[in-house]
């Protein structure tokens, strides 16, 4: 039986325990609270809780895994130094564990604010996300690794028109840049069983949608009230491309347009 590491298990982490289960998979994640470590031994995985800002033993060292799904946060309400510290842990604990492969959700939060097109070849590192782009760089010290950079992330309970009803939408004319979480847990278990050819992917709906049309589709199908305005406060439009995840892969996009979700 293949064995499954899930560092930092949060709701994708959960989602994408929940999905692999079919494929026979053991099961171990690291939580941040015993309630949480509860509900997941309930549904057979191996938890325990773990803090990453902290330097005790590792409840795991001494397991051999097949995969590693890393989504240890670095939150930009943290300072930079506070996430080298976390990732310099994370990387730590890696470098001594044996697995097979390990992919690291990042996010498109790390390219700026600003009106073009951006790919994985953006390299104009003084303008990005300084806590994502330190944790990155800890991770990409490590062997068999991939990098996912998530685009706003939604499904399930998360429903973008809720966040906006009844109140006002300051970015309806920027274009939508986002995922959903059924189609992360199918991209990351194909690049865990799959070899791709390099460490950095951007994991983006192919169509990218006005965010108004999106909040008007998403009210409409699930009941919630619209916002009282749509604004142009939020002025540059930054549209983010994920092809090259997919068409490496060949994959078939279950939600391709985020109006759908």
């Amino acid at each position: 039986m293949r064995k499954l590491l899930i560092l930092g298990c949060g709701w994708v982490g959960e989602s994408f325990a929940e999905w692999v289960q079919q494929y026979d998979v053991e099961i171990y994640a690291t939580v941040t609270s015993e309630e949480k470590a509860l509900r997941l031994r309930a549904k057979g995985l191996r938890a325990e809780v773990y803090n990453f800002d902290q330097s005790a033993s590792f409840p795991f060292e001494k397991e051999r895994f097949d995969f590693v799904l890393n989504s240890i946060p670095a939150s930009k309400k943290l300072t930079v130094d506070h996430i080298q510290k976390r990732f310099d842990q994370v990387a730590n604990i890696l470098s001594k564990l044996d697995y097979g492969k390990h992919v690291y959700l990042s996010s498109i939060g790390i390219y700026p604010e600003e009106t073009r097109n951006f790919d994985e070849s953006y390299t104009q590192y003084d303008t990005m996300s300084a806590e994502l782009l330190q944790a990155e760089n800890a991770m990409q010290s490590l062997a068999n690794t991939v990098i996912f950079r998530l685009g706003g992330l939604f499904g399930k309970q998360r429903i973008f028109a809720k966040y906006f009803a009844g109140r006002v939408c300051p970015s309806g004319e920027q274009s939508a840049n986002f995922i959903h979480v059924d189609d992360v847990v199918k991209l990351i278990w194909l690049s865990l069983t799959h070899n791709l050819s390099e460490r950095l992917y951007n994991v983006v709906c192919p169509e990218h949608p006005k965010k108004e049309l999106v909040v008007r589709a998403s009210a409409h199908k699930y009941g919630f009230d619209l916002p009282t305005a749509f604004t142009s406060e939020r002025s540059y439009d930054k549209v983010v491309d994920g092809n090259k995840l997919t068409r490496e892969l060949n994959y078939t996009f279950v939600y391709p347009n985020p109006i759908h979700f």
